[in-house]
């Protein structure tokens, strides 16, 4: 447990933490939706075209699902994206009264939105305590030893065992950020990395 608190802690004094979408727990599902599958780069066109014709969970619920796709192209698969995008934001207008769910469970129960997404939602937008794990968190906490899983969920519920829940809130973005800049899933820049005393596959080329 102290060698986890330790790489965070390391991490967090070379990345800062980042603020999606100013908090907003809806657009902050929007734009996870969005990410699926698609680099950031692609996330962050496809959400600002998005936000910028269609403001608000009104105004997408009520858009035409062609004029989403159009908006949305960046972020690829664009179809299916959009039309769970105006699905999500009408079930939510309708069942939830325009605000986004704040339990795990209901959000799990919002079409396209799995574990990963939600988590997201409950971090980013609700600034719960949760750990979403993407492909950076499974890959990078398999790397360094931290679990031997083999899927996002296994890896999800290893980590809330062994970090400490004042963590966890952090755990992701340093992970991604770290992930993309230094232990990329090809060619991991092990010369200049912050954490290789930690690392077990760095340990295992030696």
């Amino acid at each position: 447990m102290m060698e986890i608190v330790k790489i965070i802690k390391i991490l967090k004094n070379i990345y800062p933490l980042r603020i999606f979408e100013d908090r907003d727990p809806y657009r902050v599902l929007i734009r996870t939706i969005l990410s699926q599958r698609t680099r950031d780069e692609n996330t962050d066109e496809a959400a600002r075209r998005l936000f910028k014709e269609y403001p608000t969970i009104k105004d997408i619920a009520n858009a035409p699902r062609k004029k989403i796709e159009k908006l949305i192209k960046p972020a690829g698969f664009y179809r299916v994206k959009a039309e769970r995008i105006k699905k999500v934001s009408q079930i939510i207008l309708k069942e939830y009264n325009g605000k986004v769910p704040k339990k795990l469970e209901d959000l799990l129960e919002l079409p396209g939105v799995g574990r990963k997404t939600a988590n997201c939602v409950l971090v980013y937008g609700y600034g719960e305590a949760a750990i979403p794990v993407d492909t950076h968190v499974h890959r990078i906490s398999n790397r360094l030893g931290l679990v031997n899983t083999k899927t996002p969920r296994e890896t999800e519920e290893k980590l809330r065992e062994i970090v400490p829940r004042d963590y966890w809130i952090e755990l992701n973005d340093l992970f991604v950020q770290f992930g993309q800049d230094i232990c990329r899933p090809i060619s991991p820049k092990h010369e200049i990395c912050p954490i290789q005393e930690y690392c077990r596959y760095y340990k295992l080329l030696l």
